[in-house]
């Protein structure tokens, strides 16, 4: 990782890691994860001659943790980037998210398509009006046989979420109260392995699985005594992740999740269609950010780049770093060359 610097942008620090020069490329990390995600990207990056920054995002890491749950909403986070553009001096910036970071990504040319030169999303397909969760391919195996759900993006997404999943539900649980921070917060070492694992059962094996599997009860809950699969991390990166998480807890990040409600209603009277170049990039075996839920996005994305990389799970910049750094660099050489 390149020298940290702390970095004053919306009234708050982010802890800033940065490399290269040449066009901008803002790296975004997903949950539960850190600027450190990104550690095989960005070297491979400033080489390709791209000026690489990449923050522990609000809440994470070295950066600023707010109490208040109403600083993770969706205006602060992306306020927090355009504060950092502009305390870098850069114009606009070709932004790169995995898991809640591509959702943070996709909502940067919502809100401030004018900083925005393009959108590369790892594993998190656009949704439009955070109907992520309410996508089919996720709902109808959690429903009752016999049983239908058409989402309606005109309705609180966890109002209709509640209507589908237990209380279980990773994303419900984050909502019920501080039991899933009490737990996780209890044992952020087995918190992080028992997240990021690789080489489990493929999504075809996962959906002859029990229907109450499709209600995603992950966080929050005991681990079992064998993980399943193998670690993401090897031993010196696991302790990073783990010193992190061991000073700011996952409550800051869980509350990233709290905001869902305020950031559907702070977009419902805005015009959903991406206008900005984009690539998806799509991991085979992801169960919840499934490739299948990229079908239908080019309606929203006006030009859209789709590919799937094989034999991964959902921790694509860090399972399969080669394939996942070689998509990004060749379509920015092609899209924004250095």
């Amino acid at each position: 990782m390149p020298p940290v610097r702390m970095v004053k942008t919306n009234g708050i620090n982010l802890a800033v890691y940065e490399a290269g020069s040449g066009p901008a490329v803002v790296l975004l990390h997903g949950f539960p994860g850190l600027a450190f995600s990104w550690r095989h990207q960005i070297p491979a990056l400033a080489a390709a001659g791209y000026r690489v920054i990449v923050p522990d995002l609000r809440g994470y890491g070295l950066s600023d943790t707010p109490k208040d749950v109403e600083s993770y909403d969706i205006a602060h986070l992306t306020g927090d980037i355009v504060g950092l553009l502009d305390a870098l001096d850069v114009k606009k910036a070709v932004f790169v998210g995995h898991d809640w970071g591509g959702l943070l990504a996709w909502q940067m040319p919502l809100f401030h398509e004018v900083r925005v030169a393009g959108v590369i999303s790892a594993n998190t397909p656009f949704i439009p009006h955070w109907m992520l969760w309410l996508h089919p391919d996720l709902v109808n195996p959690a429903l009752p046989e016999g049983k239908t759900f058409v989402a309606d993006p005109n309705v609180d997404p966890i109002v209709q979420m509640r209507e589908i999943y237990s209380s279980e539900m990773y994303v419900l649980k984050f909502l019920n109260g501080k039991t899933a921070d009490t737990v996780m917060n209890r044992d952020p070492r087995g918190t992080v392995r028992g997240s990021m694992r690789k080489d489990l059962i493929t999504s075809a094996e996962w959906g002859k699985l029990p229907p109450a599997v499709a209600h995603m009860e992950y966080y929050g809950q005991p681990l079992p005594a064998k993980l399943p699969g193998r670690d993401v991390l090897n031993a010196g990166e696991l302790e990073f992740y783990v010193e992190h998480f061991e000073r700011t807890g996952f409550t800051p990040a869980i509350n990233w999740y709290r905001n869902l409600s305020r950031n559907w209603k702070a977009g419902l009277d805005v015009d959903q269609t991406i206008r900005v170049p984009s690539m998806m990039i799509s991991a085979a075996h992801d169960v919840v950010l499934r490739p299948s839920m990229t079908n239908g996005m080019d309606a929203y994305v006006n030009d859209l780049e789709k590919h799937v990389i094989a034999d991964c799970w959902h921790w694509t910049p860090e399972e399969k770093p080669q394939e996942f750094t070689q998509l990004v660099t060749s379509w920015l050489e092609r899209r924004f060359p250095s």
